[in-house]
């Protein structure tokens, strides 16, 4: 049995995900970490790191190694799409200042 350490990012201990293989997808590891926490799909999406690189795993179909250590954070859902893969540029509003006299 092959296994993957991950953590939230707010957490100070990892917890740890078991499969069989060399390595898992990206998206079946989502999955089983969703499943572990009891979070729900639909909610949020989850942003996967590799904890020793600090790169950010970003293919679905990608392959992790076993052994690895991630930290894990949750994405809330926009319009049905997560925002860590969102390729729109959302941009705030902008306000100008102005200074009034006073009375």
């Amino acid at each position: 049995m092959a296994h993957i350490h991950y953590k939230f990012s707010s957490k100070l201990s990892y917890d740890t995900v078991v499969f069989d293989g060399p390595n898992i997808s990206l998206t079946d590891l989502k999955k089983q970490i969703m499943g572990r926490e009891k979070l729900r799909a639909g909610d949020c999406d989850l942003q996967i790191i590799n904890a020793q690189t600090k790169e950010e795993f970003t293919e679905d179909d990608g392959h992790i190694p076993k052994g690895s250590s991630v930290i894990v954070r949750r994405i809330p859902m926009i319009g049905g799409k997560s925002s860590s893969n969102s390729k729109t540029n959302h941009k705030l509003p902008t306000f100008k200042m102005t200074t009034q006299e006073p009375f």
